[in-house]
């Protein structure tokens, strides 16, 4: 999909960070947009800020872990714009914990946003866009955390995993309907994904603090600290509109990540070759 202009563009998470960042580029590209947030106050105040730019914005309150919030966001951008090419499933949260404090909540909620906001995405925009038969994106926002399990045992690494697989298959299968599928895997961003408590519903009960003497409060100090030097949304946003345009399937937006992730590919290598040994 390489041009943009006078098409419409659906972003989760779209109220701040990389989402607002996705809008902004998009609607300076000549495209329409829908911001989808869970956060009212923040969403108002993004699509103000986007319509300095275009006066096709629109914005619609969203929780990603809701099927049905997610069905209603999806019609009323089909209302507002007709047909949508672009879809971002962005929106994500973190939760902590590690190995000290294993949360069934923690993991439910993480995983019902950061995955399964993704499979609503799909769900509720794929069948649109393959019947419109006028070609299409989508982008899945992942993470270099679904590449590399340095982040150790959390709700946060397994969804992010999951992300990169299911956006894998789903590219290999929507090829032939001229639809492209990209998998977004930045390192650390200046967002306030650390302050995702805010938006926590209350179905996944009350985030219990980290213990400050344990590894675990340690590793989330360190993701902070990292997160607050970390690379402009601005930035995200200009490198997934050329992915776009060339289809591509991975997004990096950071140097150095291959040797991120190159011991794990030498370990998952070198594992096969030992089986494979005589």
């Amino acid at each position: 999909m390489r041009e943009f202009a006078g098409k419409t563009a659906f972003v989760t998470g779209g109220a701040a960070g990389i989402g607002l960042a996705l809008g902004r580029a998009f609607a300076q590209s000549g495209m329409k947009v829908i911001l989808a947030d869970i956060e009212t106050d923040a969403l108002q105040a993004a699509v103000k800020s986007l319509q300095e730019i275009s006066p096709d914005i629109r914005g619609t309150i969203c929780d990603v872990a809701d099927a049905e919030s997610v069905e209603r966001a999806a019609q009323a951008a089909f209302e507002a714009f007709g047909n949508v090419h672009v879809v971002c499933n962005n929106a994500g949260v973190a939760a902590g914990g590690g190995i000290d404090h294993i949360s069934l909540d923690n993991w439910r909620w993480v995983i019902d946003v950061n995955l399964m906001g993704v499979f609503h995405g799909i769900k509720s925009f794929l069948p649109h866009i393959r019947a419109h038969g006028e070609g299409g994106h989508i982008v899945n926002t992942a993470s270099m955390a679904g590449m590399d399990g340095g982040l150790g045992f959390s709700p946060y690494t397994a969804s992010k995993f999951a992300v990169v697989g299911m956006s894998e298959g789903l590219s290999q299968q929507l090829k032939p309907f001229g639809i492209g599928v990209s998998v977004l895997c930045p390192s650390f961003v200046r967002t306030r994904i650390g302050e995702s408590g805010r938006n926590r519903p209350e179905r996944y009960g009350q985030s219990r603090p980290l213990d400050p003497a344990s590894p675990a409060a340690a590793m989330v100090a360190e993701i902070a600290r990292q997160i607050g030097a970390g690379l402009d949304p601005a930035s995200v946003a200009e490198r997934v509109l050329e992915a776009i345009r060339q289809d591509e399937l991975y997004i990096f937006t950071h140097h150095g990540m291959r040797a991120q992730v190159e011991p794990r590919f030498a370990a998952i290598l070198a594992a096969m070759d030992k089986l494979s040994a005589p």
